[in-house]
């Protein structure tokens, strides 16, 4: 039975997925992308985003919660600086999941994980959202009833 499973164990105690998933985290910060399974993918997405939320509000408090998991000073230090400076204003959802397929050895379902605001190449297609929103909705129907009726009002006064 499934009672009390909040999260994927991924095979391992406790200590082991904790520091795996800290690793993995850790190598996200620095190469800004990974390739890794599914499965440990949406368990280091669960990990690595409440702290890009916690790096985006630089104190003391936040720095210590985030070494606490982290255990590396230099990606804590990466993580506050250039991380949190690009996410600044982005309000969540700061990584990416995209499936590469089957790997070979075990046919496992194989992902990639990035860093969104990192991928130049995905987002330079992509343009910005025009802000004014114009609605279709009867401004064609006025325009093309208007002359009928200026139509109608000069044979009247024809007559």
């Amino acid at each position: 039975m499934r009672h009390g499973k909040k999260f994927n164990h991924l095979g391992r105690q406790t200590a082991h997925r904790k520091a795996m998933l800290a690793n993995m985290a850790c190598s996200l910060i620095e190469h800004k992308r990974i390739n890794t399974t599914v499965a440990k993918a949406k368990a280091l997405k669960q990990f690595v985003e409440p702290m890009i939320t916690k790096s985006k509000e630089d104190t003391t408090h936040n720095r210590r919660i985030v070494m606490s998991r982290l255990r590396q000073k230099e990606a804590v230090a990466e993580l506050f600086r250039e991380v949190a400076a690009k996410v600044g204003d982005r309000p969540g959802g700061y990584t990416r999941i995209i499936k590469l397929g089957n790997r070979l050895g075990d046919n496992a379902d194989m992902a990639m994980i990035e860093l969104v605001d990192y991928n130049e190449i995905y987002n330079a297609g992509k343009e910005k959202k025009k802000t004014t929103r114009r609605s279709r909705r009867g401004g064609k129907k006025a325009v093309a009833s208007a002359p009928a009726v200026e139509e109608t009002k000069a044979t009247n006064e024809e007559e």
